[in-house]
């Protein structure tokens, strides 16, 4: 195999995150190795050690990357919710993929989720986007509600990822209805 030596490239270190979370969605972090990187980005295997001091940074900072992208999306994706009607569609939409985020987004997400239980320095990660998601829920809903909102919006999207059959939209809809449907204690609008 003949390859051009890249003697500059400043997009080095940011393709290699990138490949990383390829890798991810594909292997899992169990199966994550700096070789099948370096061979998804294209580098050679010394720019791994190089770039990041471990296997372990190279997770964190792919993991950062891809928790910033799907907030973003998140925060987007609600940007014309203006009624409790407007939500209930806006994450009816979010569970069922029509939000910018893929079956391999959300694996790359539990994968996050299954290695956080596991290093505690990937918590911050975790629960500054669980943060900011609830915060995009909190401008319709309370608090409280929006943290149920939140926690149900990643079990219906895992379920549905899951499911061996296809999983109701109506059905999704109505859960999620019923999950901000106002009380009688004066819930916001």
């Amino acid at each position: 195999m003949d390859r051009p030596a890249r003697r500059h490239d400043p997009e080095r270190r940011q393709r290699i995150v990138e490949a990383a979370i390829g890798v991810i969605a594909e292997h899992g972090v169990a199966g994550t190795t700096h070789r099948l990187v370096a061979a998804a980005a294209d580098v050679p295997l010394g720019s791994m050690t190089y770039h990041f001091t471990g296997l372990d940074d190279l997770l964190a900072q792919a993991f950062a990357v891809h928790a910033e992208r799907m907030a973003v999306t998140y925060e987007a994706h609600f940007a014309d919710v203006r009624s409790r009607d407007d939500v209930v569609e806006a994450v009816t939409d979010l569970v069922h993929g029509h939000a910018g985020a893929d079956d391999r987004d959300w694996a790359v997400s539990y994968e996050l989720y299954l290695a956080a239980l596991r290093d505690p320095a990937l918590r911050t990660v975790t629960e500054t986007w669980m943060r900011r998601s609830r915060s995009v829920l909190e401008q319709f809903v309370d608090a409280t509600t929006a943290r149920g909102v939140d926690g149900l919006i990643e079990g219906l999207v895992m379920h549905k990822v899951l499911s061996t059959g296809p999983v109701s939209r109506a059905e999704t809809h109505e859960i999620i209805a019923r999950a901000v449907r106002p009380t009688t204690e004066g819930a916001a609008q």
